[in-house]
């Protein structure tokens, strides 16, 4: 009988903390992430990012060029479709790495492309940010993206546990 109240107690007081942990993030929510606080940005109606746990959910991005920022006619994107990928890429893994992840931590990527055949020309950039193994990954055609640019990518991290 002592041998089993003692494997209650030691297994409470495995259990007891774990539960605490869990339940002390269930309150506190998810983070949402906005990397800009502009008066231009706090116009749109979405976070940059949302980390709920161990998981972060990257919005759809972009590649803007960083010249056309401040432009009164506002942002564009570039006419050439490598340089936006390359520039949308890098936006994703500066709210990645902003966010305390990597780019070996994003597990899936949703990429909506205008032009299926650019697929080789964008294959050619996102390569270069993985240095692991490349996350799973949809290329979706669509009619129209906002701004007129070719590519939007989402992405989700999932924190690594070593």
């Amino acid at each position: 009988m002592n041998s089993i109240i003692r494997l209650a107690a030691l297994a409470a007081i495995v259990v007891i903390p774990s539960a605490l942990i869990a339940a002390d993030h269930a309150e506190r929510g998810p983070d949402f992430i906005v990397l800009d606080n502009s008066p231009a940005r706090a116009k749109l109606p979405f976070s940059d990012a949302v980390r709920a746990g161990n998981t972060l959910y990257v919005a759809g991005t972009i590649g803007v060029d960083p010249k056309s920022q401040n432009d009164p006619k506002g942002p564009r994107v570039p006419d050439d479709a490598a340089t936006e990928a390359k520039l949308a890429m890098q936006e994703i893994q500066h709210v990645v790495e902003t966010a305390g992840f990597t780019m070996d931590e994003v597990v899936s990527v949703q990429v909506y492309c205008t032009d299926l055949d650019l697929y080789g020309k964008f294959n050619d950039v996102y390569r270069t940010f993985f240095h692991q193994h490349f996350p799973a990954r949809a290329f979706i055609g669509v009619n129209k993206l906002v701004l007129g640019a070719h590519f939007e990518i989402m992405a989700t991290a999932v924190k690594l546990r070593h």
